[in-house]
């Protein structure tokens, strides 16, 4: 029973919901053009007279709407509310807040667009005939609550009769996840999936299409005992449609009580109380329990450990581990589908998705999704057999699975060539610093690199180490002591991976004698004793990972999580100089809104001269270069063009003209401000200036204003960030920032490899 409690924090909630749906433009979805719409040219491109050149070509050769429409991308999300959520027949037009949430998630977690098409009938031949003339709009058709039998006989129906995918994700979405927590489940407690006996309880479209698809993974027919509300579907019932009666089973057992007694497996798809501690506890050992009723299960994890420790549990509620989340599966299932222009999403697509995120779930977690999820540690275990829906990696991990699948089985129109290839471009749909990323990593694979990290100790770097070798960037060296490395492996679950990585205890060191000479003869006339130098090695993992880089026992190195970001650079200074004829600073690339922007000097010249800035400038649009962008660089102040004037404008105006002098080849203009420089609008106004639209590199007037903008952008404006990046060091070396994440340090090594490949 509920108490005064949970029906308060109900209330609440349903009052956000409503207020959250009505705010602002009521609903959750928009169009939005995808071409600029802004002069009357455009106009004529995109609507008549243009537009009737991609008619007639689609006339012509109907497969080209993938290339000059968005039939390619679209799927529709279709209902007609006869089954929504757990509430029933609340009809089509009270279901379309759910279909609108289903193509929120669909853009959100795979960039599909979907538009929600709410079907005004029960009668199963007119919603097939609705929906089976949609084809040409769409390249999908995601069915979504409608109750059963109807929703297997308008499933089957329409992928007969349409040439695109058709998908039932309350059947299909809710048994590929639980196949994949299952076959973990079966992993963690050494038990095969031919022999294993499962408990299947409730008859409804889910439950069915769960025990179809693991029967389909090699699960014995025998083996599966499904139960309805009358009890358990055996051979000898007469009330049964067809449907179930292909899941009956010779048996004499009649109820889920005595179904569930020795069974190792448990598939909750029915209602809330229905499994009691008795029954849990008459399962064999270490069971499998996934009660995945919503919004409240058959029974709860804590009734379960209560009278069983070592069982594995899932639900369907995100307040618990292990939740069997549809939007691990669908979007990302028919982003496979969608991008091989498949006909259909088959059984081996499906289960291709089910061991995708079974896999994915084994890997170590990124520190980003485990600050998604409040910090808690994320790990192959009891409490993680399923990854969590942000997880980044699911993007690039289903996606290729099923689109293999599809191509295997012959359903695929337009076979993907390069697999790595597309792994990289998907990984850029949804973060974009992976575009910019991945020449340079591609570089450093051809090319691996030995760095070093200097806080070896510390979790993040261990991590941090463990993901570079792994990805094939080279050999990464951790600087520590080795016990509290292993110690720490160990903690992490992943003591066996350690095999390959290089540790360097700074003070047992073989090269402390050569690394001390070194050091001295540097530092000696800037007041350093020999027993310094001795100290310095010995003691400071900054200066020792830096002298290695400086010797060449070590190709570059990372740092930063310990100590602050000019504590960490004068560190490093101790070892290595600047490049001849270049200037050291920091660059900041923030990825924001799908534009990439280079902001320096962010970390090292609290007053730069003109020449600096020039300087700063030149070695910021040569790193642009490198990253795939053509540089358009401003020169920023308070002022534009000399209005108005002022000490700060004027000393930005002399470092343009220092650019002049030096004949670069690459767009540049200032003084301006920062929306001039952004904005082509307000560029329009000042017809002489150079650039030839938004500026990607901002060249801060002092680091005061440049370090302030992109922190500030970094918080308020939901950017991705890259660096720091230290640039202008004679030897690679990256300092991260005190809260940098695993991936941060990931890439600020590639990057830092990148220098050295370079050089």
């Amino acid at each position: 029973m509920e108490d005064d409690t949970s029906k308060q924090s109900r209330k609440n909630l349903e009052h956000e919901s409503l207020l959250m749906h009505a705010s602002g433009r009521p609903g959750k979805i928009e169009i939005t053009p995808t071409k600029p719409l802004t002069t009357q040219r455009d106009l004529s491109l995109a609507y008549s007279p243009g537009v009737a050149a991609p008619c007639k070509e689609i006339a012509r050769d109907p497969s080209l709407a993938y290339d000059y429409t968005a039939k390619g991308n679209l799927v529709a999300v279709i209902s007609n509310g006869t089954a929504v959520l757990g509430l029933g027949d609340l009809g089509a037009l009270a279901g379309k807040p759910v279909m609108e949430g289903k193509a929120v998630l669909f853009k959100k977690f795979a960039d599909v667009d979907a538009i929600d098409l709410e079907v005004d009938t029960r009668d199963v031949d007119e919603f097939i005939n609705c929906v089976r003339f949609l084809g040409p709009s769409f390249g999908g058709i995601n069915l979504e609550d409608i109750k059963a039998p109807e929703c297997f006989i308008i499933e089957q129906q329409l992928r007969e009769i349409m040439d695109i995918p058709v998908f039932h994700d309350d059947q299909h979405g809710t048994a590929i996840i639980a196949a994949a927590g299952l076959l973990n489940a079966l992993e963690m407690t050494e038990r095969s999936i031919d022999t294993v006996k499962i408990v299947v309880n409730g008859a409804g479209a889910a439950a069915i299409a769960c025990v179809e698809l693991v029967k389909a993974m090699g699960v014995r027919h025998d083996n599966v005992t499904l139960c309805d509300t009358k009890g358990v579907i055996h051979k000898g019932r007469t009330d049964l449609n067809q449907w179930k009666s292909a899941h009956a089973i010779e048996t004499d057992v009649r109820t889920l009580e005595d179904a569930m007694k020795g069974a190792d497996v448990f598939f909750g798809l029915s209602v809330k109380g229905a499994v009691t501690p008795e029954m849990v506890e008459g399962m064999a050992d270490r069971p499998i329990i996934f009660a995945m009723a919503n919004p409240d299960p058959e029974i709860t994890p804590e009734e379960v450990q209560s009278v069983r420790g070592d069982a594995i549990m899932a639900t369907g509620r995100s307040d618990y581990a292990n939740q069997i989340n549809n939007v691990l599966g669908f979007p990302y299932i028919f982003r496979g589908a969608l991008d091989v222009r498949a006909t259909t999403i088959n059984e081996a697509m499906k289960i291709a998705a089910a061991q995708a995120i079974a896999s994915l779930a084994r890997e170590d977690v990124p520190d980003e999704v485990a600050a998604a999820y409040s910090g808690r540690k994320l790990r192959f275990g009891p409490e993680y057999i399923i990854p969590v829906p942000f997880d980044p990696r699911l993007i690039y991990t289903i996606p290729p699975a099923v689109a293999q699948a599809a191509m295997d089985t012959g359903v695929a129109r337009r076979p993907i060539i390069d697999l790595d290839g597309y792994r990289h471009e998907l990984s850029a749909r949804l973060d974009p610093t992976a575009a910019s990323l991945q020449a340079i990593a591609d570089q450093v694979i051809a090319n691996p690199q030995r760095v070093v990290f200097a806080e070896g100790e510390e979790e993040k770097s261990i991590r941090a180490a463990l993901a570079y070798r792994n990805a094939g960037y080279g050999q990464a060296i951790l600087v520590g002591r080795e016990e509290r490395i292993a110690e720490t492996l160990k903690q992490l679950g992943l003591a066996g991976a350690a095999q390959g990585l290089e540790i360097v205890n700074a003070k047992l060191s073989q090269h402390n004698a050569r690394y001390t000479d070194f050091l001295y003869k540097r530092l000696q006339r800037r007041g350093a004793l020999y027993r310094d130098a001795q100290r310095l090695v010995n003691q400071d993992r900054n200066i020792f990972a830096a002298t290695m880089v400086a010797m060449g026992d070590a190709d570059a190195m990372v740092t930063g999580l310990t100590r602050s970001y000019y504590q960490a650079f004068t560190e490093i200074q101790r070892a290595i100089d600047p490049e001849p004829g270049k200037l050291v600073f920091g660059l900041t690339v923030m990825v924001i809104r799908g534009r990439t922007v280079f902001i320096a000097d962010t970390t090292v010249h609290e007053t730069p001269t003109a020449e600096q800035l020039a300087d700063i400038a030149v070695q910021t649009a040569e790193k642009a270069r490198q990253m795939g962008h053509e540089p358009r660089v401003a020169l920023l102040s308070y002022s534009n063009f000399g209005n108005p004037e002022g000490e700060v404008p004027g000393h930005v105006r002399l470092a343009v003209a220092e650019l002049e002098n030096r004949g670069v080849d690459f767009e540049y203009d200032g003084e301006m401000g920062a929306d001039t420089a952004l904005d082509p609008e307000l560029q329009e106004k000042y017809p002489f200036t150079r650039l030839s639209g938004p500026a990607n590199v901002l060249i801060m007037p002092g680091l005061h204003s440049a370090n302030i903008s992109y922190k500030l952008l970094q918080k308020l404006g939901g950017g991705t960030v890259i660096g720091p990046i230290l640039m202008g060091l004679s030897q690679p070396a990256q300092i991260v920032n005190m809260d940098a994440t695993v991936s941060d340090m990931v890439h600020m090594a590639v990057l830092a490899a990148h220098d050295a490949v370079r050089r």
